[in-house]
């Protein structure tokens, strides 16, 4: 069959956006526990005092954000990533009492040198402000400590002859989301500091369309439904999301689901994202009892439905080293290109151990 089936809805058309600054992943993740769509940038919204007195915009600013150089601000309102009471303005505005400010920095950003290397990319498009990559499961995307080299951002060091980059040698390695490092797939990337702010402002409204398949463990009464829950690293396991639905900690976060096929004990399902939080997709199935087949950190990579025993006990340890990494995959990304207004859209095909596995599940289920 094909995936998902002919009659799944293509995404609506939506206006371009304001612009935002792209910024840099959680200092304290492994490159493996970077998460699906994970925002790489921070937002604030600041309303002004009601005794505010009349003060420049970027002086306002300067007083009310830590670790927030003047620079840093200006640059920020010069890319209109600064709104005041929803309107792009410049720095020598004067912030008057109950405005409301909202601005998207950077986070701090990395230092050091990337060492490009000349690794095999699958780029399904290029052009002068952006490309889109067809990540292989395996890959990290940001060098960190373990994984030095062989990284994404290595691989586009050596194939972007001039990466974004900020002030006094920043990285900006030009990635505006991201996906787990055993996660294949679609990812974005802009060329420019011009595409990576515009492109991250859209992540951040979440106007940006994307579908992942994902093979899930279980049975599914309802052909779809949708997964709320806020989102946050456990109190148990810091290699682990949570999912805390009385929305104590974490960070709001939506997953939507449709079935697109079921073979028994387990479910091939699309998920959309609403929000983009670390591992969302696999901790909000993982909550709802669904962990995805073979996720080793979920519990996905043991026997979840059926008995673990004889023949179908052999049948699914093949399938698991078959595909021993969790069964998600990037399919589609849909968003406004920065420099024409153009609504793109793209899609990767199921990588091959992704494949065989549903081809094992479409030959056992035929059996049943």
């Amino acid at each position: 069959m094909d995936y998902p089936p002919a009659d799944y809805p293509n995404p609506p058309e939506q206006p371009a956006l304001p612009l935002a600054i792209v910024g840099e992943p959680e200092a304290d993740l492994e490159p493996d526990e970077a998460g699906e769509g994970d925002e790489l940038y921070e937002h604030h919204r600041i309303v002004a005092d009601r005794g505010q007195e009349f003060l420049r915009l970027d002086k306002f600013l300067l007083n009310r954000l830590a670790n927030a150089s003047r620079t840093k601000i200006q640059d920020a309102i010069r890319v209109e990533a600064v709104q005041v009471n929803g309107r792009v303005t410049k720095s020598s505005y004067r912030v008057r009492p109950a405005d409301v400010i909202t601005i998207t920095l950077p986070e701090p950003p990395r230092t050091g040198k990337v060492e490009p290397q000349e690794i095999a990319l699958d780029i399904r498009y290029e052009d002068a402000d952006l490309l889109i990559v067809n990540k292989p499961a395996g890959m990290v995307v940001h060098p960190a400590y373990g994984n030095w080299e062989g990284t994404l951002v290595n691989a586009l060091a050596f194939h972007l002859a001039n990466l974004p980059t900020g002030r006094n040698g920043e990285i900006r390695p030009g990635l505006v989301h991201r996906i787990d490092k055993d996660t294949s797939g679609l990812l974005v990337i802009g060329k420019t500091e011009w595409a990576m702010t515009h492109l991250s402002q859209q992540f951040f409204h979440h106007t940006i369309e994307r579908s992942y398949l994902a093979l899930a463990w279980g049975k599914f009464e309802e052909d779809a439904g949708t997964v709320r829950g806020h989102i946050g690293r456990s109190l148990r396991d810091r290699k682990v999301q949570a999912v805390y639905t009385g929305g104590e900690q974490g960070k709001h976060a939506i997953t939507h689901y449709k079935v697109l096929q079921r073979y028994g004990p387990v479910t091939l399902l699309e998920c959309r994202l609403e929000t983009g939080r670390t591992h969302q997709i696999r901790a909000h199935m993982q909550h709802i009892g669904h962990p995805l087949f073979s996720d080793t950190t979920y519990g996905g990579d043991r026997i979840r439905q059926g008995q673990a025993t004889g023949t179908y006990k052999s049948f699914v340890e093949n399938c698991f080293i078959l595909m021993p990494r969790q069964a998600l995959h990037a399919r589609s990304l849909g968003f406004v290109h920065p420099s024409t207004g153009e609504r793109m859209y793209f899609e990767a095909e199921l990588p091959e151990d992704f494949s065989a596995v549903l081809a094992k599940w479409e030959g056992w289920a035929a059996t049943q």
